[in-house]
C-alpha cells in the first residue's frame, strides 16, 4: 500500500477497525476514510454505492459487522445473519464494482466446528457441525471468507479473509447482554468490586454510561440489585459479592490485544497477496483463509475457576491495558506468566512514566545482553518471594 492512497477502514469505531485506523496512522498512512454507522448504514446498499462512488477507496479493512456475545447470539439469530451478510455483499460487491486494489475481510474462529480439534488450522472449516449458540453468525462469516475466496478465483481479485482468535482492548463491547466473554467478564468484575465496596456512585456511573436493559443510574437500588443478579452478580450473607460465569466452562479460547490484531493485518495487506495463500497443485482450491491468534488456548473454566497464573494474567492485564491504574501495582498483570518453572520477569505495558512507576531504565536501554540478565534475576527474585516451592534450593 502506498502512504498516501485512499484506504477506508469499515468500522473504524470498532475495537479492531480502530486499533487498524492508529496502527495505519503510525505508519505513516495519510489518506484514511471512516464512517460512523451514523454516516454509513453499511446494510443500505444505495447508500453504501453512493459512498464508493463519491470516496473511491483503493484499499479496504472490512471490519465491521454485528456482534454479540452468547446472550445476543441466541436471541437475535436472524438479525446476525442478515445483518453480517448484508454488510458483507454492500462492501465486498461495490469493492469490486470499484476496482479496490485490495481487500482484507476479518471473520471470526467461531467459523470452526463445535469439535475442532484444538488448535484450530485453517482446513478444519466445515468439517463438522458448528456451536448451535453462534451458528447464524458463523455461517455470515463463512459465506464473507467464501466470497472473497470465490471473487478471487473468478475475477482475479485480491480479497483475503483473516480469522481472528477471540479479541479485546479499547472500544470493545462492554455491553452485559451483547458482549463477548471477556468484556463481559471484565465489566462484571468492576462492578463486583463497586458492589463489595459499596461504592454507588460509581456503579451509577457505569450504568449511565452503559444501562443495562433500560436500568441507568438513575434506578432505585432495588432495580439495579435485580439487574445485576440477572446477569450473574449477587451479595451474598458475608457481604462477598459473587460473580457467576456462564457456560460449562470446558470450551477452549485464545485471546488476543485488538492491537497485536491491528499489526497482523496491516502486515498482511503490506505483505500477503492471495496468490501467496492458494495451494498448488490442485484443482480444488479452498481454505485460503489465515487465523490469527496467540497459539495459546486456555478453558473459561481454568480461567476463572482454578487460579491459574496464565488466566489471572489474561484477565488483568486485559483490566490494566483497558483501565490504567485499576490494579495498583507498577507491573503488568503478565509478570505471573511462568517460562522455565520460574516466575516470569516484570512486563510494562504502561508508558515509561505512569503516575510515579517508572520502567527500569535498563529496559530502555537497548543493550539486550544486560536486559536478559536483568529478566533472569527478576524471575528469580520474584520466585523465590511468590513461588518458592517451584525452586529446588
Amino acid at each position: 500500500m502506498e502512504k498516501n492512497a485512499k484506504i477506508y477502514i469499515a468500522g473504524h469505531c470498532g475495537l479492531v477497525g480502530s486499533a487498524i485506523w492508529n496502527n495505519l496512522s503510525s505508519k505513516g498512512y495519510t489518506n484514511l476514510v471512516g464512517r460512523t454507522h451514523n454516516e454509513l448504514d453499511l446494510c443500505d446498499s444505495v447508500a453504501v454505492a453512493r459512498f464508493f462512488e463519491m470516496e473511491k477507496p483503493e484499499y479496504v479493512f472490512l471490519a465491521a459487522a454485528f456482534v454479540g456475545g452468547i446472550v445476543a447470539n441466541s436471541r437475535y439469530r436472524a438479525d446476525f445473519i442478515y445483518r453480517n451478510l448484508a454488510i458483507q455483499n454492500n462492501v465486498i460487491g461495490e469493492s469490486f464494482r470499484h476496482k479496490v486494489k485490495k481487500l482484507l475481510f476479518l471473520g471470526s474462529t467461531c467459523i470452526y466446528p463445535r469439535e475442532a480439534k484444538q488448535p484450530m488450522k485453517e482446513d478444519a472449516l466445515l468439517t463438522s457441525p458448528l456451536e448451535y449458540t453462534n451458528e447464524p453468525y458463523a455461517i455470515a462469516k463463512i459465506a464473507g471468507l467464501k466470497m472473497c475466496e470465490s471473487f478471487n478465483l473468478q475475477y482475479g481479485t485480491n480479497y483475503i479473509a483473516v480469522m481472528p482468535t477471540n479479541l479485546y482492548g479499547p472500544n470493545d463491547n462492554f455491553d452485559l447482554e451483547r458482549s463477548h466473554v471477556l468484556p463481559a467478564l471484565i465489566r462484571k468484575i468492576c462492578l463486583g468490586c463497586y458492589l463489595e465496596q459499596n461504592d454507588w456512585d460509581a456503579i451509577r456511573r457505569d450504568l449511565d454510561r452503559r444501562p443495562i436493559e433500560g436500568i441507568n443510574g438513575t434506578a432505585s437500588e432495588r432495580s439495579i440489585f435485580e439487574k445485576l443478579d440477572k446477569y450473574g452478580l449477587r451479595k451474598v450473607a458475608s457481604g462477598v459479592v459473587q460473580v457467576e460465569i456462564w457456560g460449562t466452562g470446558t470450551p477452549l479460547r485464545e485471546f488476543l490485544w485488538s492491537e497485536e490484531m491491528a499489526d497482523a493485518c496491516v502486515f498482511i495487506m503490506e505483505n500477503v497477496d492471495f496468490d501467496d495463500l492458494k495451494p498448488q497443485g490442485t484443482k480444488e482450491i479452498r481454505n485460503c483463509h489465515i487465523n490469527i491468534g496467540t497459539g495459546k488456548e486456555i478453558s473459561i473454566g481454568d480461567y476463572v475457576l482454578t487460579g491459574g497464573e496464565l488466566a489471572a494474567a489474561v484477565m488483568a492485564d486485559a483490566i490494566v491495558r483497558i483501565i490504567p491504574g485499576v490494579i495498583s501495582d507498577e507491573q503488568s498483570a503478565l509478570s505471573d506468566s511462568f517460562q522455565d518453572n520460574l516466575l516470569a520477569a516484570p512486563v510494562y505495558t504502561r508508558p515509561a512514566d505512569y503516575k510515579g512507576w517508572k520502567v527500569p531504565e535498563i529496559l530502555l536501554s537497548g543493550h539486550e545482553a544486560k536486559i536478559k540478565e536483568w529478566e533472569l534475576q527478576q524471575s528469580l527474585e520474584r520466585t523465590r518471594k511468590l513461588r518458592p516451592d517451584l525452586l529446588n534450593e
